[in-house]
């Protein structure tokens, strides 16, 4: 079960002043709304479908949340949230791994692997919401990616990375977090010629190859 609980979250107005309480039928309206849109996508699920399969009234669902952009906008951000707790965790086991930054890498796969039509659900639906809540996807989005840039610079300082300049590191970065999207968005291919573990194996070596290629 997914829990939207961020200060990005909190931005989303409600009338309930118990946070606790919040978060947990926030956490119920997210999981019902990612079943909802992946089932019907987003113009066909109504706030009515929604409140039905929460459990609550309509005018409960209210209290919580002001429209159905704001259910759409804490999916986004419970999407981002897990992604980041993957990652996290092997972040704090990178010190004890032989290979740190493919250990977080195989942990970010196997997160966007377990959460692809979560994945392909955020980038269909983003478009939808205001401006506001456009601008904090993306910034969910960059924060994941500068959790990979953070960690390979850690490694450099620790000399398990060759030296490389920042611009490259970013690349770097970016591509891990497009490449892990991508198992996502073609799976219905990859899956069929790749175990999950092959996709990761050749995409790391591929990664690892280029980093050590590009060292000073």
């Amino acid at each position: 079960m997914m829990r939207p609980i961020t200060s990005a979250s909190q931005e989303v107005v409600t009338q309930i002043k118990n946070r606790e309480l919040v978060n947990k039928r926030r956490g119920q309206i997210v999981d019902a709304a990612v079943k909802l849109l992946v089932r019907h996508g987003y113009h066909k699920t109504t706030t009515r479908a929604l409140a039905k399969e929460t459990g609550l009234s309509i005018g409960s669902l209210y209290e919580y949340v002001s429209s159905k952009e704001d259910v759409l906008f804490l999916v986004c951000n419970a999407i981002h949230l897990e992604v980041e707790k993957g990652v996290m965790e092997a972040l704090s086991r990178s010190k004890t791994e032989r290979e740190p930054l493919a250990d977080v890498i195989r942990a970010f796969f196997l997160v966007c692997d377990r959460m692809s039509d979560h994945i392909l659900l955020l980038y269909q639906v983003t478009q939808f919401l205001p401006a506001k809540w456009q601008q904090k996807v993306l910034e969910g989005e960059l924060r994941i990616t500068n959790l990979f840039v953070e960690a390979m610079h850690t490694l450099i300082r620790d000399g398990k990375l060759p030296e490389l300049d920042s611009h490259i590191i970013n690349l770097i970065g970016h591509n891990i977090s497009v490449i892990g999207h991508t198992w996502s968005f073609r799976r219905w291919y990859f899956s069929k010629n790749f175990t999950l573990d092959e996709y990761t194996r050749q995409q790391t070596a591929f990664i690892m190859s280029f980093l050590h290629g590009r060292g000073r």
